[in-house]
This record gives C-alpha cells, sequence and structure tokens, in this order.
C-alpha cells in the first residue's frame, strides 16, 4: 500500500466511524464525477462495496455498524481505497476482485467484463414466462466471458447442461476459477464445460435448447466516448465494428446450425437495438422487458432464424 499524502492524511483525520467513511466517500466520489455502473448505481452503494471489502465485512453494511470505530490500521486500509477508485477511476469490481450476478458472487479481474447484464433477471425467474423450463436440458453461453450467465443459469437451471464458450484464454482462466468456486459448492461443477472456441468454431455438432450471449456490441464512436472507467475493462468485450453489429449478425446467421428444434437465441445487443432493428426490419425480434431495468435483449426460436437467415446473410455482406 503506497503511502497516503499530507494532504490527504489532513482531509481524513476526523473520520473515525464507518459512518464517516461512508459519507466522506459519497461526497468525494461525486465531486470527482465518478460513473457508476459496474455493479452500483451510486455513490453511497460504492463507497459501502469498497469499505466493506477493506474492512473484510460482508454486505449490505446495516446501519448498526455505522457507529464502530475504526483502528489506524483500518483507516488506512479503507482510505487507501477509496483513493485509488478516485485517482485511477478503476470500478470497484477491479479493486475488490469480485461482483454479483444473479445472486451469486463471481471473481473477476481486467481480463474480463464486469458482469452487469439484465439477462441475470431472466436466468432468476427460470426464463419464464418465454421459455418451458423441461424443454432446456442444454445451455450454450456464448462470448462468456467471466462465465457469470452460463455459470447462474446452470446454478437456477438444475436439469440443465451448459457449456461456456469463449475465445479469448484469459477470459476462460476467469471463467474456469469461478466454475471451481461456485460449481463446487453447489456440486454441480460437472454440468459445466468450458470451451476455448470464436464464437461456433470449436462447438462441433453439438446443439443447445437455449443459447444465451452478451457479445460485443459496441460501435467505435460510442467506443470512444465511454466513461474512463471502461477503459480498464478488456476493450475486446466491446469493439464490434464500426456499428457494433459485426458479432450479433455472425450470431444470427449461423446460430440455427447449433439450436435444437426447439430451440432459442436470446441475445443482448444494448444501444445497438435500434440499429439492428433499422437493418433487420421485418425480423420479428422479441424485446424483453426488464423489472429492475435494462434494455436490449431479444429472443427468436430456432425456426425464425432459419425463416430470415437470408436476411442475416446479407447484412453481413453489406459494406
Amino acid at each position: 500500500m503506497d503511502p497516503l499524502s499530507p494532504d490527504l492524511l489532513a482531509d481524513t483525520r476526523d473520520l473515525i466511524t464507518i459512518g464517516d467513511f461512508v459519507r466522506w466517500a459519497s461526497s468525494r466520489f461525486n465531486q470527482a464525477g465518478l460513473f457508476f455502473g459496474h455493479g452500483t448505481g451510486n455513490a453511497v452503494d460504492e463507497a459501502c462495496w469498497l469499505i466493506a471489502a477493506a474492512l473484510h465485512l460482508s454486505l449490505p453494511l446495516t446501519p448498526d455498524l455505522y457507529p464502530c470505530r475504526l483502528t489506524p490500521s483500518e483507516r488506512a486500509e479503507v482510505i487507501a481505497l477509496l483513493e485509488r477508485r478516485v485517482r485511477e477511476r478503476i470500478p470497484a469490481a477491479y479493486l475488490t476482485g469480485y461482483a454479483w450476478f444473479a445472486g451469486l458472487e463471481f471473481a473477476v479481474d481486467e481480463a474480463v467484463m464486469i458482469p452487469r447484464s439484465p439477462i441475470a433477471e431472466l436466468i432468476q425467474h427460470q426464463f419464464e414466462p418465454w421459455l418451458d423450463l423441461d424443454q432446456m436440458t442444454a445451455v450454450l453461453d456464448l462470448c462468456a466471458g467471466s462465465g457469470c450467465i452460463g455459470i447462474a443459469t446452470a446454478a437456477y437451471l438444475p436439469r440443465a447442461r451448459v457449456d461456456l464458450a469463449e475465445r479469448s484464454a484469459e477470459a476462460l482462466r476467469v471463467a474456469s476459477e469461478n466454475v471451481r468456486r461456485l460449481m463446487n459448492d453447489a456440486g454441480l461443477q460437472e454440468r459445466v464445460r468450458v470451451i476455448e472456441s470464436d464464437l461456433f468454431s470449436a462447438l462441433g455438432g453439438c446443439r443447445y435448447d437455449l443459447i444465451l450471449s452478451n457479445p460485443p456490441y459496441v460501435g467505435r464512436a460510442e467506443l470512444a466516448a465511454l466513461p474512463p472507467e471502461y477503459a480498464h475493462e478488456p476493450e475486446a468485450a466491446f469493439a464490434a465494428g464500426a456499428e457494433g453489429l459485426d458479432l450479433v449478425l455472425r450470431i444470427l446467421h449461423q446460430a440455427p446450425d447449433y439450436l435444437s428444434e426447439q430451440g432459442a437465441l436470446i441475445l443482448e445487443v444494448g444501444n445497438t437495438a435500434d440499429l439492428l432493428q433499422e437493418r433487420l426490419s421485418r425480423v420479428p425480434f422479441v424485446w424483453l422487458e426488464f423489472e429492475h431495468g435494462g434494455e436490449g435483449v431479444f429472443l427468436l426460436h430456432r425456426e425464425q432464424l432459419i425463416d430470415y437467415h437470408d436476411q442475416f446473410a446479407q447484412a453481413m455482406a453489406a459494406p
């Protein structure tokens, strides 16, 4: 831990309790114009996350903990972590090494995007009312990153076998760690497989009842305008050509070959949803709605993907 500057020590000398630090950090974060959206939505929650991590406490920080006084060494740890968040604009998930998704805690580092997809809500509701739980025995998490989508699906769908497909070897390292950490506890490790694959290239003749994917879908202009916090995430997890549709169109074109007869594709495209709908205006995308926020996620069944296969090919070939 780097020594704290004299100015910072002076600014924090009257901060004694956990509550003091929650208030001070929240104000400091807002003053610095930090971006929240990598696991929390506001300065108070972000402050609580970092303070709890520094003090080895569980979240949420309950009100009875706020009057608790910190020791000198605890104060130094808390201040140093909070200051890194401000000075380096590193998201809290990377500073702490973990993030939550669908109620589960996942290990993360800068090799993977921080879990935050609205698909978590679908998983927690076991995909009702959109899909039949009994028909989902084989699931693919495509562009799996940390593995959060696929592992959470395995946890919530006790009959499903799940493949995590990812092209980045470093991301696969993180996904494998999460399989070991979470699946061992739940006794589910034998149902989850980690595969190095550029989209479907290494999946052979596998067929799935459900393909879930949060692929790269950010165009160049949007990528350049993202807040500084995003610079700590791997660019390959975002960048998808000039308009953000390169991988999305490839998935739409290839997915039918890897779906069972009654299979379905659920794909997140975020802010490129309007552009995708414009380019493929005849495709009957079912845009899913979320109780707790989130958008840009659609569902298509295999038969629909087959029906519009030529349109996907034409869109891929367009300049």
